[in-house]
């Protein structure tokens, strides 16, 4: 893989991938299923399959988010190319962790930005719903139901 660029591999496969989701109607943009795919959209930026350096944000169970990146180093080793980690801290700190590991060394500083926000909906998802309180009645529906009781 290293011996090929991103760029011929990027035409070769921007058509038809097996993380492309095509849509039927015409204009509607295209959207990409890969897990090292921060914003979801079918771009040649995004496109985790295709660039030496890539990083992915998943869920990891009820609370915390796991961080998924490329070595570029590994190539050529499909089996150990990834390394990943766990986060399970609190909000505000994983979104440093996070945002520290997107541009460590200029990694992908491009995508900072992108990775804290999958980050931030990741862990609003993971909050805990709230029920919602019992609706008072009002004027003469409440009048009607006091004097019920």
């Amino acid at each position: 893989m290293s011996n090929v660029s991103a760029d011929l591999i990027w035409e070769v496969t921007r058509l038809q991938n097996a993380y492309l989701v095509k849509r039927k109607t015409q204009g509607a943009p295209q959207f990409s299923r890969d897990p090292l795919n921060l914003t979801n959209l079918h771009s040649r930026k995004h496109a985790g399959f295709v660039n030496p350096k890539a990083i992915g944000i998943l869920p990891n169970g009820e609370k915390g988010v796991q961080v998924i990146a490329k070595k570029p180093a590994a190539a050529n080793k499909p089996a150990s190319s990834l390394y990943k980690v766990t986060y399970t801290t609190t909000a505000r700190k994983t979104y440093k962790a996070v945002a520290r590991q997107a541009a460590k060394n200029y990694y992908r500083p491009d995508l900072r930005a992108a990775a804290v926000a999958r980050v931030s909906a990741i862990r609003r998802a993971q909050r805990p719903v709230k029920p919602e309180p019992p609706k008072k009645l009002r004027g003469a529906a409440a009048k009607k139901a006091a004097a019920a009781q």
